[in-house]
C-alpha cells in the first residue's frame, strides 16, 4: 500500500531570511531586531548571531541547484525587510530588491515555484525604537513594504504570506522576551498581536488593488491542538483559553471578524483593549486566498494547581493569564527541541480548519523536527528520527486529504540547518546538514528519502 497525493501537489522546504542569509551588513542590508537581540549578551545560546548564518546571500546559485536535485516543487522563503528598507520607510534599496529578483528567476528556471513570506521576524531595528509592532504606525509601514515588494516581484511570484507566525512575533517578542525584541509586558504583547493582524489586512488590501488574477495572497499562522489533561473542569477550561490565546485569537479575526468572546474577557481583566479601533476587524477578516499552517506538535495542558516552582522563579508569561496554565509531557517521544512528536495534531488541526473556519486551500508551510545530527565517519547523516517524523506527519496529511480537506502542498521546515532563533546554531532542522567551518552543504538521509517521495507522489503507508 502506499499513500498516494494527488496531482499537483506541492512539495516544497522552507526556510527563513535572518536564519540563512547571513550578510548582515551587506550592500545596504539595515539592522533588524534579530541583529541587536542576537548580539545582546545571553539572549541566543552560545552568543550566536546570523551574521553569516549558511550564507545563503553569496551561496543562492548553489543552494537552487540543490533544491533541483532534490526534486522540489515549490520553494518558500522570506524576504527581510531591513534588505530591502533599511529603516523600515522611505525608498526602497535596489540592492536588496535585487538579490531577491535574482533569487526568484533561479528558482523559475529550475521549475521550483516561488512561495514567499514578507515577513519572518526581522522587523527593522529603526521601526522597532519607533514603537515596534504595539505602534498601529508599524502596521501602516508594513502596508508601504508589502506593496513595494510585490511591485518588484508581483509578476513572478503568484503566491504571497503576509506574516509567519505572529503569535511568535507578539508573545514570545513582547510577552515572554524570549525572542527579539525581548521585551516582557502582556499590555504590549496583546498590542503587537492586534497590530500585526491588522498589517495582514492592510497590506491584503495594497497588494489585491496592485495585482492580477494570479495573485494567491494568505498568511501563515503557527497553529496546536491544545488537549485538556483531564475532563476535570478546571483543565477543560485551561485548554479552552490555552486554544483561545493560541488559535482563535488569529483565526476568529481573519475569518470572522471579530475576537472571540472568551479571549477578550480574559484579556479585559489584564490589561487595556483600547489599541482595537472602529474598523480595525474588518480592515483584518478582508477576503484572502490561503492559509499556510506551520504544525511541530500538539500540547496536553492542565491548571496549575499551586505546585512549588522548580528551579526558582518562574519564567515570564507569554501572554497574560498564562501563569494558570501548564503543560504536560503526556508520555510522548520528543525532538531535540524538547517537543512532543504526535503527527496525529495535524490532521486535527486541519479537519479543524475545514469544519469551523474555511474551505480555502490550506498549505502546511512548515513542519520537521531538530535532531542531535552528526555526520558517521563517510561524512553522512543518517537521520533516521528525522525520516520518522516526516513519514508520520506526511501519513497525516494524506487522512486529511481523504477526510476531504482542502490541502495543497507541503513545505518541510527546513531546507538548510541554520540559525535556529535563540537557540543559536544547537538545534538542526535541516534536511541538509551545514558544516558551519566551512558552510559545506551534504545532503542528510532525510534529504535523501523525501526527494523520493517527491517523485513518487506519495509514500508507503505506515
Amino acid at each position: 500500500m502506499t499513500a498516494a497525493f494527488p496531482e499537483g501537489f506541492v512539495w516544497g522546504a522552507a526556510t527563513a531570511a535572518y536564519q540563512i542569509e547571513g550578510s548582515a551588513g551587506t550592500d545596504g542590508r539595515g539592522v533588524s531586531i534579530w541583529d541587536t537581540f542576537a548580539r545582546t549578551p545571553g539572549r541566543v545560546r552560545n552568543g550566536d548571531t546570523g551574521d553569516v548564518a549558511a550564507d545563503h546571500y553569496n551561496r543562492w546559485r548553489d543552494d537552487v541547484a540543490l533544491m533541483r536535485e532534490l526534486g522540489l516543487t515549490a520553494y518558500r522563503f522570506s524576504i527581510s525587510w531591513p534588505r530591502v528598507q533599511p529603516e523600515g520607510k522611505g525608498v526602497p534599496n535596489p540592492r536588496g530588491l535585487d538579490f531577491y529578483s535574482r533569487l526568484v528567476d533561479a528558482l523559475l528556471e529550475a521549475g521550483i515555484e516561488p512561495f514567499v513570506t514578507l515577513y519572518h521576524w526581522d522587523l527593522p531595528q529603526a521601526l522597532e525604537d519607533a514603537g515596534g509592532w504595539p505602534a498601529r504606525a508599524t502596521a501602516e509601514r508594513f502596508a508601504d513594504y508589502a506593496g513595494l515588494v510585490f511591485d518588484a516581484l508581483g509578476d513572478r511570484v503568484h503566491h504571497w504570506a503576509t506574516l509567519n507566525e505572529p503569535w511568535c512575533s507578539a508573545f514570545l517578542g513582547y510577552g515572554s522576551g524570549v525572542h527579539a525584541p525581548g521585551v516582557q509586558n502582556g499590555q504590549r504583547a496583546v498590542e503587537a498581536a492586534h497590530h500585526l493582524l491588522l498589517a495582514h489586512g492592510l497590506a491584503v488590501e495594497v497588494m489585491r488593488a496592485a495585482g492580477g488574477p494570479d495573485a494567491k495572497l494568505g498568511i501563515v499562522l503557527n497553529l496546536e491542538p491544545r488537549r485538556p489533561a483531564s475532563d476535570a473542569p478546571a483543565d477543560v477550561a485551561a485548554a479552552r483559553l490555552a486554544d483561545g490565546m493560541l488559535n482563535r485569537i488569529f483565526l476568529d479575526p481573519l475569518f470572522a471578524g471579530r475576537y472571540p468572546e472568551d479571549v477578550l474577557e480574559h484579556l479585559a481583566a489584564h490589561v487595556s483593549l483600547d489599541h482595537i479601533r472602529e474598523g480595525d476587524l474588518r480592515t483584518i477578516a478582508t477576503p484572502i486566498d490561503s492559509v499556510g499552517v506551520n504544525y511541530y506538535r500538539p500540547l496536553t495542558v492542565a491548571a496549575r494547581r499551586g505546585e512549588p516552582l522548580r528551579g526558582g522563579a518562574a519564567p515570564a508569561a507569554n501572554w497574560p493569564g498564562e501563569e494558570g496554565i501548564g503543560a504536560l509531557a503526556a508520555g510522548l517521544s520528543t525532538t531535540a527541541m524538547g517537543w512532543p512528536v504526535d503527527a496525529t495534531g495535524l490532521d486535527e488541526l486541519l479537519v479543524r480548519l475545514r469544519d469551523e473556519y474555511t474551505a480555502l486551500p490550506l498549505y502546511v508551510t512548515e513542519n520537521g523536527a531538530a535532531y542531535d545530527d552528526k555526520p558517521n565517519g563517510d561524512g553522512f547523516v543518517d537521520d533516521v528520527d528525522r525520516v520518522a517524523y516526516l513519514a508520520g506527519h506526511l501519513h497525516a496529511a494524506h487522512r486529511a486529504l481523504a477526510a476531504g480537506v482542502n490541502l495543497r502542498g507541503y513545505f518541510v521546515w527546513s531546507l538548510l540547518d541554520n540559525f535556529e532563533w535563540a537557540e543559536g546554531y544547537d538545534r538542526r532542522f535541516g534536511l541538509v546538514y551545514v558544516d558551519y567551518a566551512t558552510l559545506r552543504r551534504t545532503p542528510k538521509r532525510s534529504a535523501l528519502w523525501y526527494s523520493a517521495v517527491i517523485a513518487a507522489n506519495g509514500l508507503g503507508a505506515g
